[in-house]
């Protein structure tokens, strides 16, 4: 599938984004597409991929082997299961699970740690640290090339803390270093919950929220737009797969939808 990788231009009084394709996608490092292709992957995981793009987002990104990456929230590990072995070698490799106190997120932690745990001689060693109420210290300051957060930024616009986790993020990366955000783009025609309790964040308001931290915005990527999606669900965006929460009911529908619309973002720390 091409990639289609774009450049956010500006922002117009509307809040619409204009965007100009670049030529080409980035190249794919053939260690990073093994990474992806190996087949100690969860099937389930490898099922998404269809829809996630693993490689062509992580090169979008600009992820080398070499880099200190920070991985905030890794849910179950979709993408722990291809950084972790990508960085081993010469990388090193951050996760900031949830800080503990939220049922759903403790189990997501626990569901992390299961997974990850038996196959410490394949992930090597992967440096722990929480990002939560009272936990920003994500890693070292002006430590980390790259920072990842996938689908997380509506969690922290519902428990009111987008600004500091941002601001974390801007800490831990060196000067030049790289935020890659990818969350569920809501309508642009249709004001920005400040809760985000849809699950979906206007693609402009997110640009607001890393441009108020401090960073540029680099560029952006529809490699996971999903134009089926109109983001106006009964249950949010957790109506649509992986998550189906309306079980059986419309479920053909929501199927052939597939996954939510999707913007990825990266911005840059300024080089001071």
């Amino acid at each position: 599938m091409r990639t289609r990788v774009l450049l956010l231009a500006t922002v117009f009084a509307t809040g619409a984004l204009a965007r100009v394709a670049l030529a080409t996608p980035p190249a794919i490092d053939p260690a990073l597409a093994a990474a992806v292709a190996s087949p100690e992957r969860s099937p389930n995981f490898v099922a998404r991929d269809g829809a996630r793009h693993p490689a062509e987002e992580l090169s979008f990104f600009g992820l080398k082997a070499d880099q200190h990456v920070v991985e905030l929230w890794p849910s179950g590990g979709y993408w722990t299961e291809v950084l972790a072995p990508y960085l081993k070698a010469k990388g090193h490799y951050t996760v900031a699970l949830p800080a503990p106190g939220d049922a759903e997120e403790d189990a997501a932690v626990k569901r992390w740690h299961e997974r990850i745990g038996p196959h410490k001689e394949r992930y090597g060693t992967i440096a722990e640290t929480m990002l939560g109420p009272k936990h920003f210290d994500i890693a070292p300051p002006a430590s980390a090339d790259l920072v990842l957060t996938f689908r997380n930024l509506h969690n922290w616009m519902g428990d009111g803390y987008a600004a500091e986790a941002l601001a974390a993020c801007f800490r831990a990366l060196k000067p030049g270093g790289i935020l890659g955000i990818e969350d569920h783009r809501g309508r642009a025609d249709q004001p920005q919950d400040p809760k985000a309790e849809s699950g979906y964040v206007r693609q402009d308001h997110a640009v607001a929220l890393a441009r108020a931290a401090g960073f540029e915005l680099v560029d952006s990527s529809e490699i996971n737009a999903n134009p089926k999606d109109t983001a106006d669900w009964p249950k949010g965006v957790w109506t649509l797969p992986p998550t189906l929460t309306l079980g059986d009911q419309d479920r053909a529908k929501y199927v052939a939808i597939g996954e939510a619309d999707n913007f990825v973002l990266k911005f840059r720390k300024p080089a001071r």
